[in-house]
């Protein structure tokens, strides 16, 4: 229970500080009026459209790194850092860095898992998941890419709680690689959807023109589909 405390206060705080740090940078750098006006984020949209442009394999790897560190050791969940990969870099190169970075990450978040928090995930959830293991002992890739597929857990949790079946790390990172492609592609096609949508408009669209427009509302269709089927996908994988 101390070390369970002890975990919880670190994070907490490593929390604080990042996010603290984050926002001095931010805000002695730029006002909170810019930070909100149109016309900062349109120039933000053309400056990345032109590095881009000009050096896409150094931006991707850039972002590979902080989506990579996002998962591991800040802590971060998925939805955001899909819609600003699809901002920054499109639909398709922002798809295979984002499910990159996020398997990478998520793989380090398991390792960390697996070597220090162990005891304390078979203390609060293996009577819960205690069903699946026969599962996992039978097929653990298969039953690995079926619990990445059907999610409904916080992301964080996710990555550690595959240390109750000691599945191999090698099976973890692909079994993530492969779940996850189906909602981070749509999530980034969002992302670049709204990136065309600025691009394409001098003036702050309204909200409704932001729905209406194809790059937005087909993904986000498909998206809900999703939400919708694996929620049904989910009770049966967990009953």
């Amino acid at each position: 229970m101390e070390k369970t405390k002890k975990i919880k206060l670190f994070i907490g705080l490593s929390y604080l500080v990042i996010v603290g740090l984050f926002l001095y940078f931010l805000f002695s750098k730029f006002t909170l009026e810019q930070l909100s006006s149109y016309e900062f984020i349109k120039d933000n949209v053309n400056y990345f459209s032109q590095l881009k442009k000009s050096n896409l394999i150094l931006l991707s790897l850039i972002f590979l790194i902080f989506t990579i560190l996002w998962v591991f050791p800040f802590l971060g969940f998925g939805s955001p850092i899909g819609l600003l990969g699809g901002f920054i870099l499109g639909k398709w190169t922002g798809s295979l860095i984002v499910i990159l970075g996020l398997s990478i990450g998520a793989t380090f978040l398991y390792i960390f898992g697996n070597y220090f928090l162990k005891d304390i995930i078979r203390e609060k959830f293996l009577n819960k998941f205690q069903n699946l293991e026969n599962k996992f002992k039978k097929s653990e890739f298969l039953y690995l890419l079926a619990y990445r597929a059907a999610g409904g857990i916080p992301w964080q949790l996710s990555c550690i709680l595959p240390t109750l079946f000691n599945v191999s790390t090698k099976n973890f990172f692909f079994a993530t690689l492969i779940g996850i492609v189906p909602q981070v592609f749509l999530i980034v096609s969002i992302g670049s959807g709204l990136e065309k949508v600025i691009n394409e408009n001098l003036m702050a669209p309204g909200i409704k023109d932001i729905i209406l427009s194809p790059d937005i509302y087909v993904p986000l269709i498909i998206f809900i589909f999703l939400v919708i089927t694996t929620i049904i996908f989910r009770k049966k994988f967990y009953k």
